[in-house]
């Protein structure tokens, strides 16, 4: 493709607010254009991108026998109201009425619709298992969209579900399926990893999400070189080894005046005390009974170990006059020092349940923590004398200096940014929408479901927060929108404009595709496009290289270029596309 008859609108600066790497440079070179908050137009280089880990994702899933659907966008409420889902999915639903005032909303995930197409014509066990796919536009009305089509309001998403007859061939899918994503990745040239993950909403009890590494990523991973991957909202630690306390040096407890200080931060610092010394005292409410949650200054509470622990189906924050109800004091200044002494009956208020602490507080002793007064903390607070958990769990989120679950050695950290996630769903959507089969022995059963996720314009936005440089993007051969850029110096001289032919012509007859650069512009302005677009290899014809019967060959990861003699071209190229995955 000539760039003179292309649409490719590059810009020397990005947007304003475009807020990471991978927008920047896809509105730079040309790849997408805002149309309103969270919403995006794709033009024709990103396109490509697109179809091009599109293509990938059908290839692998066709692999192990999927069946490609396409169901639509625009939902019925009916649907919603039979997983309940209707009533509790939240803002991002985006709900809208047609002409005859009935209900509807734009998809932002699939279950109930592939279940009830599933219910309505399988009903045998001797149809299952069957996997059912499809790409699809999706909407979610998220409160900030950030971070380009990383974090936008509507994208492009690869959903696929499985149907079984039982839970062992479920776990058997997922194995198939956990292995297809592997390939997916790998052929789309990220470096990745896959990770335990938590279901959330999506429900299930068994998941992993796929991580492309990159430093921008929005998501934490804790990673052992025994093998163990998490991200850090599901991350297990060790319970660390316990540490014996001299009674000689356990502090009476006192209480210090902090007027206006309720953070760990600001009250360490005015005490000249380690955040490690804090016992972080958070009320929450589990299924409306309030509950306290006890952690190490340092540390962040996980919420969805500590919903899991409690076995409870919602967990929330407490409100401030749960604080004042069962503490006596506002947020900030409330601490487990005989706490359950100190609630004040109130009508809308029940009584305190579990205090839960996590294991990482048996070793802090003279700890520090609210007092129960406002603008008042307590220092000497110790295990046992001063306050007496109803249980120890792993509740925090993991964190540097914290000890694999398997191995028990440090854990390490990385970024990453989530493309994918494999889900085993159980019965939740088969038996909230009746979809059932009936087995060899004529008893009529609930299907067991799996559900993966690809998230296809995310990968793509990972793919260039993992491989870009200060010039602009470093595509992977596999989805780069072409395999070669080729730049013709002086277009309108002849015998380069021959031999700008002979090369494009080349790299079609070996199958893959060159945006030939054969403006009249100077060309420090052709290689700066090149090198934003980034595309795989750079081809330049020049007079220059012609005096010798050659043209130059560069890599668009390396800044070092080479020569090829004309004739060598096709034999080059052949190696080239052995690299191609």
């Amino acid at each position: 493709m000539k760039i003179s008859k292309y649409f490719l609108p590059t810009l020397r600066e990005a947007p304003q607010d475009a807020d990471n790497v991978s927008v920047k440079l896809m509105f730079r070179s040309g790849m997408i254009r805002k149309l309103a908050s969270g919403i995006y137009e794709w033009l024709p280089v990103g396109l490509r991108v697109l179809q091009k880990v599109e293509n990938i994702v059908r290839e692998e899933l066709n692999r192990v026998d999927g069946l490609e659907v396409r169901l639509p966008v625009i939902q019925p409420k009916e649907l919603w109201m039979e997983t309940g889902r209707w009533q509790v999915y939240g803002k991002e639903l985006l709900r809208i009425t047609d002409r005859k005032e009935s209900e509807f909303c734009f998809a932002p995930t699939a279950e109930e619709v592939i279940t009830n197409m599933v219910r309505r014509d399988v009903s045998s066990y001797r149809q299952l298992p069957i996997m059912l796919y499809q790409f699809g536009l999706k909407f979610r009305d998220e409160i900030r969209p950030r971070f380009g089509v990383m974090r936008s309001r509507e994208f492009l998403m690869k959903d696929a579900y499985s149907f079984h007859a039982s839970d062992e061939d479920a776990q058997k899918w997922y194995g198939i399926l956990y292995g297809a994503y592997e390939k997916i990745f790998t052929r789309c040239g990220l470096a990745f990893k896959p990770v335990e993950a938590d279901s959330g909403p999506i429900g299930g009890n068994h998941s992993h999400e796929f991580m492309v590494i990159a430093d921008t990523g929005e998501a934490e991973i804790a990673l052992c070189d025994c093998g163990y991957a998490a991200n850090t909202e599901k991350a297990e630690v060790s319970e660390p080894p316990a540490r014996q306390a001299d009674p000689s040096k356990l502090n009476p407890m006192k209480e210090v005046a902090t007027p206006g200080l309720y953070t760990v931060a600001d009250v360490a610092k005015f005490l000249k005390m380690n955040p490690k010394q804090f016992i972080k005292t958070l009320f929450f409410l589990a299924d409306g009974q309030p509950v306290m949650a006890l952690v190490r200054g340092d540390h962040e509470l996980n919420e969805n170990k500590l919903r899991r622990f409690l076995g409870v189906a919602e967990l929330e924050k407490a409100p401030e006059h749960i604080y004042e109800a069962i503490a006596g004091c506002p947020a900030g200044f409330a601490g487990p020092a005989d706490i359950k002494n100190k609630y004040v009956p109130g009508k809308d208020t029940k009584p305190l349940g579990r205090i839960v602490a996590d294991h990482a507080l048996k070793n802090v002793f003279n700890g520090v923590s609210g007092a129960n007064k406002k603008d008042t903390h307590a220092t000497g607070i110790n295990l046992g004398r001063d306050y007496s958990p109803d249980a120890f769990a792993d509740i925090h989120v993991a964190a540097a200096g914290d000890l694999c679950p398997k191995c028990s050695k440090p854990l390490g950290f990385k970024r990453g940014i989530e493309v994918g996630q494999t889900f085993k769903l159980g019965t939740k959507y088969s038996k909230s929408l009746n979809c059932s089969f009936v087995n060899e022995h004529q008893k009529e059963e609930p299907m067991v479901m799996g559900c993966y996720g690809i998230g296809v314009t995310r990968t793509v936005a990972a793919a260039i927060e993992q491989g870009h440089d200060d010039w602009g993007i470093i595509w992977p051969p596999a989805i780069a929108p072409f395999e070669f850029s080729l730049v013709s110096i002086e277009s309108e001289d002849k015998e380069v404009a021959e031999a700008s032919s002979s090369v494009y012509e080349a790299i079609k007859a070996e199958g893959m595709e060159a945006l030939w650069d054969d403006r009249d512009e100077r060309p420090g302005v052709k290689f700066k496009d090149a090198d934003l677009v980034g595309l795989p290899w750079r081809i330049v014809v020049s007079s220059k290289t012609l005096k010798d019967g050659e043209c130059e060959f560069k890599r668009r990861a390396s800044r070092d270029a080479v020569r090829w003699k004309l004739g060598e071209v096709p034999a080059r190229l052949k190696e080239l596309k052995a690299e191609i995955r």
